[in-house]
Parts: structure tokens; sequence; C-alpha cells
């Protein structure tokens, strides 16, 4: 009789949006995942915010934080409202395997005392499907998150990044206020990443008395027709 054969078991992937605390310094949702229905960034990291933040998800499919490629990739989950680096979070390197993905070689560089989940394989026709569905869900959106997500996309379609030669800086777009003044700011480049290079920034507020979409609108017909250069806050 031959030798049995390794049973690997399948975990089911659930991720859902969670708004940040009123003290954050990011201020757009964080996207958290759930790995057979349990909070695992709450389990080993509870104090920690997610690192996988909306703007993170307004690319292409490729682009969204939790994809998995062919190529092995090590992905910041949570972070301490800071840069990771310096204060510490959650990483795990995802790959996609024929009809599996993989998360594996998880680390805490915030307490690397806690015990660690170990690999964890998700269906990859699941793990797809959720990740498409929370990229479509915006029943959890403030008008300021809708007004960032719509955005992100209107100034993508638009010919205005080549025209006045300007780059997305840090995803480009981001919820920075919320409640009384909701804020989003779009951040880029004039010129190249470097220190030829000028950050600057547009700045749209956000009203609750007007459809989001008509103030979208009105904004991105203002700041296209116009050189950044010159109508642009920045150093």
């Amino acid at each position: 009789m031959g030798g049995m054969e390794h049973f690997v078991p399948v975990s089911v992937l659930a991720l859902h949006a969670v708004l940040p605390h009123p003290e954050a310094i990011m201020k757009g949702a964080g996207i958290r995942p759930l790995i057979d229905g349990r909070d695992v960034l709450e389990e080993i990291h509870p104090d920690g915010d997610s690192s996988c933040y909306q703007q993170k998800w307004f690319g292409s499919w490729e682009t969204w934080p939790l994809w998995a490629a062919r190529e092995p990739r090590r992905v910041e989950l949570s972070n301490n409202d800071c840069d990771t680096g310096c204060c510490g979070g959650v990483f795990v390197t995802i790959q996609r395997r024929g009809d599996h993905v993989e998360w594996v070689s998880w680390e805490n560089t915030n307490d690397i005392r806690v015990p660690l989940p170990l690999e964890v394989h998700f269906d990859a026709a699941q793990y797809d499907a959720e990740l498409a569905r929370v990229v479509a869900d915006h029943s959890w959106e403030e008008p300021v998150d809708t007004a960032a997500r719509l955005l992100a996309h209107r100034i993508a379609a638009t010919d205005w990044y080549k025209r006045w030669d300007c780059q997305p800086f840090m995803h480009g777009i981001r919820v920075q206020e919320r409640g009384e003044s909701a804020e989003v700011v779009m951040h880029f480049v004039t010129g190249q990443f470097d220190e030829r290079g000028t950050h600057r920034w547009h700045a749209m507020s956000v009203s609750a008395q007007e459809p989001v979409e008509e103030q979208v609108r009105r904004f991105v017909e203002q700041i296209t027709a116009i050189d950044p250069r010159e109508s642009t806050k920045g150093p």
C-alpha cells in the first residue's frame, strides 16, 4: 500500500471594511482579513490598524494589496498608525500555487513574542472572488469615502497626469478628514520621482448636503483644466 497523501486544510477568506479611530493619522478605511471567521490581526496585533487602506484598492486587480501572484510577495497587513519600519507591524508572504493561494512566513515586528499562524491555504477561486467582492462593496462608505473612490477613478480616466507631466504619489487619493471637515486630498509629483520633482496636492472639501457625484464632477473639471504647477498647494 502506498503512503497516505498529506492533507492540507483549505481556509476561507473574508474581508470587511473598518473605519479608522477618530485620532488616526490615516483617515481612510482599513480592509481587514478574516480567516475562517477569525480576525487574526486582532489576535496577534490587537492595537494595530489595517495597512490595506481603501485607497490601495482603487487600481486594477493586480495592484490590490492582497492580490496573489505566482511570484511570492511580502505584504504589510497591519501597523501602529505609523511607519512599520519605525513602529512595527504584521507581515505575510502571499503566493499563488495552482488552484490555491498561500499565506506563509508570517512576521510580527510589533511583538516577536506573540505566536503566529502557520501556513494558510485558500481556494484560489474563493480568494479571488472575495477580493473582487470587497472592491465592489460600497455599502459602508461615508460621503468622503465615496468621493475618494470616484475621484481616483475619474482622474485615472483622463490624461491629466500625462498632460502635465505628473506622477501619482502614495496611491494618489486619500481621505484626509472626516466629520464636519470632510476632505479628500489628491497627492502627486510634478516631474520625476527624484530631486527634480516637486510634491504637490489638491484638496477637495466634501459636503453631505450635495450629491457626491456632482461634487466630484465639478472638482475634476476644475483641476484638469489648469496647469497644476500654478493651481496646487506645495512646498
